[in-house]
């Protein structure tokens, strides 16, 4: 069972920058996806970026530009570079990684974006 912690989250004005790192315990493959999803209140989860191993970073379009997905496998770490924060990026953020038993998740780290 892999284990999942993500931090980094707090308070930031608009226009500022946050780099959220998640960081896994147990046996992951630098082929296992690991992704970012985030869920505002009242909202369902959305997948915001994936990367894996070999292939190019997938980004939902509202953080295209703006928010940059990378990995160390070294560190079993997938981190999240947001910049340009607007408002409505507030939400908790999830990091989750799939495996061929399955996709575990974190527990989430709030982000808040003042106007």
């Amino acid at each position: 069972q892999v284990h999942l912690v993500e931090s980094g989250g707090g308070l930031v004005q608009a226009g500022g920058s946050l780099r959220l790192p998640c960081a896994a315990s147990g046996n992951i493959f630098s082929t296992n996806p690991m992704s970012w999803y985030r869920q505002a209140p009242g909202k369902q989860r959305e997948l915001v970026a994936t990367i894996t191993g070999g292939g190019p970073a997938n980004y939902v379009d509202s953080v295209k530009g703006r928010f940059t997905i990378t990995r160390d496998n070294a560190k079993n770490t997938v981190y999240l570079q947001m910049n340009s924060l607007k408002p409505e990026d507030t939400a908790v953020y999830y990091c989750c990684v799939d495996q061929f038993v399955g996709r575990s998740w974190g527990q989430g780290t709030q982000v808040t974006v003042s106007s």
